[in-house]
């Protein structure tokens, strides 16, 4: 009998202790804040395609879809190219994960296998962006400086001294 108690006692202890640092763990959680990584994926004027395609296999719904010729007229585009993605944003699963892309301006230069995606970081604040930015492109080539773009974000691209590609982002709408 004392052998059962001991057993049902150690058991208890552990799940006390696991109760514990889990509590710790969901309260920890709240207090940090939490950096999203997400792919950023570039393609050659068939972005729309490959995105329901990519709808119709995952499910869900658009975040969010712009066409070039929604920009602002300060951001002027061929008019070949005004149809095309500047950025579309598909929910994958039922985490944090977003999959984001565009159709790549030729302005930009040719797309190839290899420049055709980039790492996209959304932050918690402009510091944070500016400090990932900086840190991260040390060394590398900034392609577009942080700056407030029209759709209200604080945002920066470039690639950093080992050839990857990343997009900084601080998002002002969503953090109000």
């Amino acid at each position: 009998m004392s052998s059962n108690r001991q057993k049902l006692t150690a058991a208890a202890w552990l799940t006390a202790i696991l109760l514990s640092v889990i509590r710790s763990a969901i309260s920890l959680t709240k207090e940090i804040n939490i950096t999203i990584v997400n792919p950023y994926l570039n393609f050659d004027g068939n972005c729309e395609e490959a995105f329901n395609f990519y709808k119709s296999v995952f499910g869900g719904e658009f975040l969010r879809i712009v066409r070039f010729k929604d920009a602002p007229s300060e951001q002027s585009m061929p008019e070949a190219e005004r149809e095309k993605i500047m950025h579309v944003a598909l929910p994958i699963g039922q985490g944090t994960t977003v999959l984001m892309a565009s159709d790549k301006p030729a302005a930009y230069g040719q797309l190839k296998m290899g420049n055709n995606f980039s790492i996209s970081i959304n932050t918690e604040s402009e510091e944070e962006a500016t400090n990932l930015f900086n840190g991260l492109s040390a060394g590398g080539q900034i392609i577009m400086p942080l700056y407030k773009a029209f759709w209200n974000a604080y945002f920066g691209m470039f690639t950093d001294k080992f050839g990857i590609q990343w997009m900084v982002n601080y998002d002002y709408d969503h953090h109000k």
